[in-house]
């Protein structure tokens, strides 16, 4: 019976390898979804506004960020430092595409500490990325979305999104970014 098992479980380790697997010699290639993130490689400047929340002071941000591509083709890095209402910005951002969900992703810290607990997902249209997420910021839950609107291949306007207590959508930051290269 052990022996059966054991079987089992291999032919069963096997089978999920393969389905995984590529031909044999085949490097796996990005995606088209993979490749349109490609819009945001190269160096930013933003500027933006930030608005009084129970989170975070409104005022004034800039940062400066450079993004590129992550060894395979498959994710964009950017890396940022600037000014926010807090202080010193310094941070680090992820975006992929994940094939299995049909949707993009982010990832991101800084040097705040608001940590993401959750990867927002989000959606291309029209040169539009919404991004949307629920996670626990100061011991709630909150449903938020980021919305990346291309001006051109060289600016962007962006807005991060709450849901209130009334349970209609406002505004914690906004502004618009331009590429230098």
């Amino acid at each position: 019976m052990r022996k059966r098992s054991l079987a089992l479980a291999g032919c069963l380790l096997l089978t999920s390898s393969l389905s995984f697997a590529q031909a044999p010699g085949e490097k796996p290639a990005p995606g088209p979804e993979h490749k349109k993130l490609g819009y945001f490689v190269g160096k930013w400047t933003t500027t933006g506004e930030m608005k009084p929340s129970p989170f975070m002071p409104g005022g004034r941000m800039t940062s400066n960020d450079v993004c590129e591509w992550f060894d395979g083709g498959f994710a964009v890095v950017c890396k940022y430092e600037g000014k926010s209402p807090m202080g010193p910005t310094k941070g680090l951002g992820i975006m992929g595409y994940s094939s299995d969900e049909k949707a993009y992703t982010y990832y991101g810290l800084d040097n705040s500490p608001m940590v993401m607990a959750s990867v927002p997902h989000g959606t291309l249209q029209a040169g539009t990325w919404t991004y949307d997420d629920e996670a626990m910021m100061g011991g709630k839950k909150i449903k938020s979305r980021y919305i990346i609107k291309e001006l051109s291949p060289t600016a962007y306007t962006f807005k991060w999104e709450m849901v209130g207590d009334d349970g209609a959508w406002q505004t914690l930051a906004e502004g618009k970014a331009t590429k230098a290269s």
